[in-house]
């Protein structure tokens, strides 16, 4: 049963350390417009996916049709309205976050992850009433303890933020609700959804189409590395885990960035924000301590 448990675990660890080092390569391509990045992220992720599931993973496309075929209209309709959904909620998330990166502010982009595990652990509760046991409480509340100390922007940040955050809390929700479909062919369907919501955008307002071979290479890097897989894995890790204890595993995303900036970038860290990021590591030990406990006694 553990052993069970701890491959979700992983799989809902590994997302969030991917995320967090995404400002390497968004670095190395600031120069490009952010929208730029987004448009190529999506598509290319569109064309991956798709080569993958049309190459190996046919037999799997075609489960899931006579799957869909064989569901009552009240279900195909349910499932298709959650897919679309959960399209724009992903697709919400990206620009929000861009937007506030390039025009808001880059505090309130990072103090949205932060928000998130919050708003993600609540919608647990209240929408697919998930228990909180005591200790789940008190890492939260540690957790929010944290945030109060990291939160020191205007209103404007802070309502940014908690937008951006909102946009992946309830599409975490939404892929909780989601059973019976293969998780990679319905992420395939998700990223045409998204490139279709971006393509009126592209058409409009894109620049010339690059052709710099470092700008591709990278573009290639963030679509797999940094979209598909940690998507998939995602969505993987909710068969077995509730959705309030992925939540919470959000903050690790934030960890890792600071880690990457005190480390990688040489930013400066003053003694307050070292205490806060000290504290989400401790809530997150806190809230997925029984799980924890579990993977250490049967490797014992």
């Amino acid at each position: 049963m553990a052993s069970s448990k701890s491959k979700y675990f992983l799989a809902g660890i590994i997302p969030y350390i991917i995320w967090g080092t995404m400002s390497i390569p968004l670095r190395n391509i600031k120069g490009f417009p952010p929208q730029e990045i987004l448009y190529y992220r999506i598509f290319v992720s569109i064309v991956v996916v798709w080569g993958i599931i049309l190459l190996f993973r046919r037999s799997a496309l075609n489960k899931d049709i006579e799957f869909f075929k064989a569901l009552t209209p009240n279900k195909k309709v349910k499932l298709l309205a959650l897919t679309i959904l959960s399209a724009i909620l992903i697709t919400g998330n990206w620009f929000t976050y861009i937007y506030a990166v390039n025009s808001v502010s880059l505090k309130a982009a990072a103090f949205a992850y932060m928000v998130c595990p919050l708003l993600t652990a609540l919608c647990g509760f209240i929408i697919l009433k998930e228990q909180l046991t005591k200790a789940k409480v008190a890492a939260l509340v540690v957790a929010f303890v944290s945030i109060v100390l990291l939160a020191t922007g205007s209103l404007q940040e802070v309502l940014w933020a908690i937008l951006i955050a909102a946009f992946y809390a309830v599409y975490v929700i939404v892929l909780k609700v989601i059973k019976n479909i293969d998780k990679f062919n319905f992420l395939g369907i998700q990223l045409i959804l998204s490139g279709l919501m971006m393509l009126p955008a592209y058409l409009s307002n894109s620049n010339v189409f690059p052709t710099d071979s470092f700008f591709w290479i990278h573009i290639f890097l963030i679509a797999i590395v940094f979209t598909i897989i940690p998507l998939f894995l995602n969505a993987y890790a909710l068969l077995g885990m509730p959705s309030s204890a992925l939540g919470i595993l959000i903050y690790l995303n934030p960890i890792v960035a600071f880690t990457v900036a005190f480390f990688y970038f040489k930013e400066e860290i003053d003694v307050h924000q070292l205490f806060a990021y000290l504290l989400l590591l401790l809530s997150i030990v806190i809230f997925n301590a029984q799980l924890l406990q579990r993977i250490v006694y049967k490797k014992a």
